[in-house]
């Protein structure tokens, strides 16, 4: 964690943006260890190399990029869930020593917390999918055109069209 500390850490969003019926084994494997278990699902991770290396091995089937604060803040408020699919409450958040939600996803967003390891809250993000549809092909690259693989800052409008 010292090391990390160091560089800067970035919050990062990564969604499933392809199903894996005939996907290698190392693939379905990293999918279900990143918790992205379904298409339109998201996580928000951090920039640590481990991480980096599962999303580089799952990068046909997945999109990621660094969020900006409104889009974790947006993906908490709206499509955050509770252990039992209840929405994020005011009381859940008293408990875990937040006094609302934006402090919580300042706290994501700054690294401070890891989303993944809060209890009682699923890590996992349910979303639509995009508005208007994806623009590219999902099995191509995002730099040849296409949505799967690293993607930056753009992460940001993919996940305000599906939030």
């Amino acid at each position: 964690m010292a090391a990390q500390e160091t560089q800067a850490c970035k919050c990062i969003v990564a969604v499933k943006v392809r199903g894996e019926v005939s996907a290698q084994r190392e693939a379905r494997e990293t999918n279900m260890m990143l918790g992205l278990s379904h298409t339109n699902h998201a996580v928000i991770i951090d920039n640590r190399p481990a991480y980096l290396g599962m999303l580089q091995r799952a990068q046909s089937y997945v999109t990621w990029g660094e969020a900006s604060l409104e889009t974790v803040t947006a993906m908490i408020k709206e499509r955050g869930r509770l252990l039992g699919n209840k929405k994020i409450t005011d009381e859940y958040l008293q408990k875990a020593g937040y006094k609302t939600i934006e402090e919580l996803a300042e706290a994501v967003y700054s690294c401070k917390i890891e989303f993944n390891k809060l209890a009682g809250i699923t890590k996992t993000f349910r979303l639509r999918p995009p508005k208007k549809g994806y623009k590219g092909k999902t099995k191509k690259s995002f730099r040849a055109g296409g949505e799967a693989g690293y993607r930056g800052e753009a992460i940001d409008k993919l996940v305000q069209r599906m939030v």
